[in-house]
């Protein structure tokens, strides 16, 4: 039971950063971070919130993601379901504050990346699946055998063109994140010697199959 309540924990925080960082990315008021110019984007001509416009894109990339081999886990269904909640949460709450300046919404926008980084190094490395859009970017570095930041800056920027298109706000702050985002996740995962490709991620079934197996034999 204290490994699962572990990996409840470190998946539950990794969420909770990942919601913090878009939510930052938000009130600097340089603009969204590139997936959430397309998430704001939909909700211009939908009519949805932002928290809903994310699981709605997160279940469209788990089946383009899942078409490629990448495992679908309980942990990319949580993904889905909760940074969705914690970020319509924390935009009501309000706990994290608007930006009043340039040079404030520069170190808030920076500090979403690492935020951001920090908190999908949390979730992923609980191998029980990853986060629609993380996935896309390990599928791709698998399937390529291109760097991480590569990978992810193609990813940010046909998020942003699209996005764009639809409606979504872009400032200086989009294209720090569409060419900072990829770097700060590999520093991050450099840092903390987390290697993506070494992880053996569990499906669904073997996700329960594994947490039964913790109950039975009280891990």
């Amino acid at each position: 039971m204290r490994k699962i309540l572990a990996i409840i924990i470190r998946m539950t925080l990794g969420f909770l950063l990942c919601a913090c960082g878009t939510v930052m990315a938000l009130n600097s008021k340089l603009g969204l971070s590139p997936w959430d110019v397309f998430h704001q984007g939909l909700t211009k001509v939908t009519g949805i919130t932002l928290g809903q416009a994310s699981i709605i894109v997160g279940i469209i990339i788990v089946i383009i993601t899942s078409i490629l081999g990448l495992k679908v886990g309980i942990g990319t269904i949580a993904n889905m379901i909760v940074i969705g909640c914690f970020i319509d949460l924390i935009i009501y709450s309000k706990i994290i504050p608007v930006c009043s300046s340039v040079a404030t919404g520069m170190l808030m926008m920076i500090g979403s990346l690492f935020v951001s980084a920090i908190g999908s190094y949390f979730y992923i490395s609980c191998e029980m699946g990853c986060g629609p859009r993380d996935g896309l970017m390990i599928a791709l570095v698998s399937l390529t055998g291109k760097p991480i930041s590569l990978i992810r800056f193609f990813i940010e920027m046909g998020a942003l063109i699209i996005g764009w298109t639809l409606g979504g706000f872009v400032g200086v702050g989009t294209l720090i994140t569409a060419f900072g985002i990829g770097y700060c996740v590999q520093v991050v995962y450099k840092l903390l010697k987390f290697d993506v490709k070494a992880l053996s991620h569990r499906n669904i079934k073997q996700g329960f199959i594994f947490i039964n197996d913790c109950i039975v034999n009280q891990r």
